[in-house]
């Protein structure tokens, strides 16, 4: 068995894998049904969305075989991530990588492995979508194609998964940020570039006698008139 070299660009691959915050989640049903769909259309028993960490390979989403990771030694995925395109082993007894790997001899008997690269936009292979047969066998031009297509729907659901992650943490940010400039104590104005109210908290509703809603979108100037004072107004923004 030969051991998949590190590849040259490890700590940077590393750091993007981590920063999709995906591994050891649960299972989700777009990942599933991504490896239902590629053993379906390439009539295999086995298939997964593998991702290699610096020491194993977990699967984020795998059908035909009950298991949640491997070591990274053992993994064909490791030796896939190297390449841009699809790695294919016809006869795993037949290549000096593989013939004596355990996943081979042993359960889950592999003959046969195809895996996609998960290529990032910025070009780093996070893992592959691999098919497994325990039997030697080839894929068709239609076949592989399908590998390709569906790899890059993973890749596009992570970007989603991690898109969606970042704006529900700038919710709660500027939520927070809300909730402070609604309980402060003094006035707090903002205004566009021609000096129209966006929004003014509680506070300068209570001294202007004006809601936010009556004073969205009219002139300050106009609307306070003499009361603006510095004693009264904390802030007043342009955005």
């Amino acid at each position: 068995m030969k051991i998949s070299p590190i590849p040259e660009n490890e700590k940077e691959r590393l750091a993007a894998l981590q920063r999709y915050h995906i591994l050891d989640t649960e299972a989700e049903k777009d990942f599933n049904d991504i490896v239902d769909l590629a053993a379906q259309l390439c009539e295999v028993p086995i298939s997964a969305i593998s991702l290699i960490d610096e020491h194993r390979q977990w699967f984020k989403a795998i059908t035909g075989w009950d298991i949640e990771d491997t070591q990274r030694d053992l993994s064909f995925c490791a030796h896939a991530i190297l390449q841009k395109d699809m790695m294919v082993v016809s006869d795993t007894l037949k290549d000096d990588r593989f013939f004596d790997n355990p996943l081979v001899t042993g359960d889950p008997n592999i003959r046969f492995y195809a895996g996609t690269p998960l290529i990032t936009d910025d070009g780093y292979t996070l893992g592959t979508l691999c098919v497994i047969d325990r039997k030697p066998r080839n894929l068709n031009a239609h076949q592989l194609n399908y590998l390709r297509i569906l790899a890059k729907k993973v890749v596009t659901l992570f970007d989603l998964r991690f898109n969606i992650s970042q704006l529900k943490e700038t919710i709660q940010k500027n939520s927070h940020l809300v909730n402070l400039v609604e309980q402060a104590r003094a006035a707090i104005i903002s205004v566009d570039g021609i000096g129209l109210v966006k929004y003014w908290n509680q506070r300068a509703e209570i001294l202007f006698d004006f809601t936010n809603e009556e004073a969205f979108g009219k002139p300050l100037k106009e609307m306070l008139q003499s009361q603006l004072t510095d004693e009264k107004i904390l802030t007043i923004s342009k955005a």
